[in-house]
């Protein structure tokens, strides 16, 4: 009898690629949404319920008796949802498994590879204060009740969607019109980025799995290119050589963009390289099929191009660039 799975959530970035995997592997899939349309669509062999999942009574109206190997909610953030949750899936459930982030890790890491024991600390940024709150109130369910929690963390995860830089588009646009573009730091810190289908492999491998309750893990590729790399990667994608990379304080691009710095200063500016062993460890296929982000940089610039209408350039953003590259850019000896 195949594992059955409840994937709240399941047309987003990261969340497709698992439904997708855990179908591939003959789990049985529902997915419960509210039916808004996507681009990215459920693939065949997938049981679609509607409902909004910020409505407990709404969600229970339409799951009736029905229990489950294992739950996912892609969408809970805040403590009041995780609370929301242990009340409606207590005993409807074999595992809960709760999507937190690796930027709940101690920001600026101590110490590399980070591992699941690393602290817990980001005093930069509320997304990642607020995942480290619900984390313990799920270690105390499980410890307390036996709620049986299990806590994933991806770190930066993309599809063919997703450009890693703040701003999205207008990178790309900056770098094809012969712009400088902006990069924090000196470019050489260390950033994992995992494609969407290589971390649904791991994840896809935790459901159901009884070793798993009351244990967390990060599950992210090994690869750990520089963003100098990065850029490079995305701009040879684009069709440029040469790309016009501005290098800039984090502390000033987040002074000139208060919308740009918590996510740069809590996430983005630090070195980060996981060590993957605890995933591995119960789930060997991890880690065998993976995707260079060389390759993966063109599988995003195909797709953009292949959606022009999805080529929006944030002009508040593009201003911001611009004026940090008049500060920061190198200027000839006269």
């Amino acid at each position: 009898m195949s594992v059955s799975v409840l994937f709240i959530g399941g047309t987003g970035r990261i969340s497709t690629s698992c439904v997708r995997e855990a179908v591939a592997q003959g789990l049985d899939v529902t997915v419960l949404n509210r039916g808004r349309t996507s681009e990215r669509a459920v693939p065949d062999g997938t049981e679609v319920l509607t409902a909004d999942a910020g409505d407990p009574a709404a969600v229970k109206a339409v799951l009736g008796d029905r229990t489950f190997d294992a739950v996912v909610n892609w969408v809970v953030f805040t403590p009041e949802q995780v609370r929301r949750d242990i009340e409606l899936f207590a005993g409807r459930t074999g595992q809960y498994l709760f999507i937190s982030s690796a930027s709940a890790y101690q920001t600026p890491p101590s110490h590399l590879p980070v591992t699941e024991s690393t602290p817990l600390r980001n005093p930069f940024w509320q997304y990642s204060r607020d995942k480290i709150a619900c984390e313990e109130i799920l270690t105390a369910a499980y410890r307390e009740e036996g709620f049986p929690a299990t806590i994933i963390r991806p770190s930066h995860t993309y599809d063919e969607t997703l450009l890693p830089f703040d701003g999205g588009w207008t990178v790309v646009e900056r770098m094809r019109a012969g712009k400088p573009v902006i990069v924090h730091g000196d470019g050489t810190s260390l950033w994992t980025i995992t494609h969407a289908r290589d971390f649904a492999v791991g994840f896809t491998g935790l459901l159901g799995l009884d070793a798993a309750i009351g244990e967390a893990f990060h599950i992210t590729g090994d690869e750990a290119p520089t963003w100098n790399q990065i850029f490079q990667h995305v701009a040879a994608a684009a069709g440029v050589d040469e790309p016009d990379l501005v290098h800039v304080p984090s502390d000033a691009i987040a002074a000139a963009d208060p919308g740009w710095g918590p996510g740069l200063l809590g996430d983005k500016a630090h070195s980060m390289v996981f060590d993957n062993t605890k995933v591995k460890r119960l789930v060997p296929a991890f880690g065998q099929r993976t995707t260079p982000y060389k390759l993966g940089a063109r599988e995003v610039v195909a797709w953009y191009d292949a959606h022009p209408e999805q080529q929006v350039v944030d002009a508040e953003r593009d201003k911001v660039m611009d004026w940090l590259a008049d500060r920061y850019a190198p200027h000839p000896m006269p």
